[in-house]
């Protein structure tokens, strides 16, 4: 469990954050200036606060009143930043081996051979960071904040500076120390996308104070808490498992309590799990069950929740056998149709709004907006 409590001052910029997370990933978010990397900072031992307590699976590293302050380099916290921060005047090798100086041999639980063969770099071990490429960088960067053995892993934005291929190699590594490794990371983050394909646990910040915090399912359907800039991107997160493929179209059917929905195919065998996200902008709202509409994913369920924004907005909240599926339409169709809580009606969501790419791990819809991970 992380349980941070803090108050700090920088010239006049001010964090008042509190928050606890038990999450595998818990995401910073919110926008550049919010502070995200501020507060990431003060968990790491870099900035020391004015007041608070930092805990992490029942260590204290910081609680001001009782006078404790553990210095960075004791905290055992791996840290991985937007530029992958390797000394260049070092191999692949020595870099990564230096994450191991400040964990006793008693205390280390991962080994170098293990490490390597995870990040896929055995070839790399004897360059020099100056040839490698953007994402072979944060690769070794995150070997060696692994090889420090972390309790808790912070992440400052890693995909950053990387282009879309480099973060399609990146990202199932991340889901993979996620799922397997199963240290605590703390991953900052303005990406809806990142967010809802690796977060547990989303804690939102705006101008230094944290505005919401909970698990990801319910953030993603606060569309206010979202930078205006990715409101678009907000929706709903359904898990689903693999049903079957459909190989005839290419396509995959998914298991939802909310019923059957198909997507693009992706190299998953029956019986996994996957996350699917759905914005509630590719959301259509019927009141008797479309025929002859090219739409495949049609999903009965009642109305549970309207509300008007200041434009031309409604967000509709729909209960499809207890998935909650949110839709974002105009003010006017809402009034069209008479639709109001507990009105029995039917989500409609095109399948290609959902969009494959080359990784097997996960699915976007257009412009890498919904996710299957």
């Amino acid at each position: 469990m992380l349980y941070v409590d803090l108050r700090h001052r920088q010239g006049a910029f001010s964090i008042e954050a509190g928050f606890t997370s038990s999450g595998r990933l818990t995401a910073l978010f919110g926008p550049s200036g919010s502070g995200k990397s501020s507060l990431i900072n003060l968990i790491a031992g870099l900035i020391r606060p004015d007041e608070g307590r930092i805990e992490v699976d029942g260590k204290v590293l910081v609680d001001t009143r009782a006078g404790v302050f553990i210095p960075r380099h004791k905290r055992r916290i791996g840290m991985v930043f937007q530029d992958a921060r390797l000394f260049p005047h070092m191999s692949v090798r020595s870099n990564l081996l230096y994450g191991r100086w400040f964990t006793p041999a008693t205390e280390r639980y991962l080994e170098m051979d293990a490490i390597v063969d995870l990040l896929g770099i055995g070839a790399l071990l004897e360059r020099k960071p100056s040839r490698l490429s953007g994402g072979e960088k944060q690769r070794v960067a995150i070997g060696r904040a692994l090889l420090s053995c972390p309790r808790l892993l912070l992440m400052d934005e890693p995909l950053a500076s990387l282009d879309e291929a480099r973060k399609a190699e990146i990202l199932p590594l991340i889901e993979h120390l996620r799922d397997q490794i199963k240290i605590p990371i703390v991953y900052v983050s303005h990406s809806v996308a990142e967010v809802a394909r690796l977060a547990s646990d989303v804690v939102v910040l705006a101008q230094g104070k944290v505005r919401a915090s909970g698990p990801v399912s319910d953030i993603l359907q606060r569309l206010d808490l979202l930078p205006a800039g990715e409101r678009g991107e907000g929706g709903a997160l359904v898990e689903t498992l693999v049903l079957g493929h459909d190989d005839a179209y290419s396509m995959m059917v998914l298991s939802s309590p909310a019923g059957e929905i198909r997507v693009p195919r992706i190299d998953k065998p029956e019986g996994s799990s996957v996350r699917l996200r759905i914005r509630a902008r590719d959301v259509i709202v019927a009141r008797q069950k479309p025929e002859g509409l090219s739409a495949l994913n049609i999903l009965p369920g009642k109305i549970a929740a309207i509300t008007h924004g200041e434009g031309a907005e409604a967000e509709v909240l729909l209960d499809c056998n207890g998935v909650m599926i949110l839709s974002r339409i105009t003010g006017q169709s809402c009034q069209m149709l008479g639709l109001e809580p507990g009105l029995s009606i039917f989500a409609v969501v095109k399948t290609v709004s959902f969009d494959e790419t080359s990784t097997t791990r996960a699915l976007y819809s257009q412009k890498e907006s919904s996710i299957v991970t």
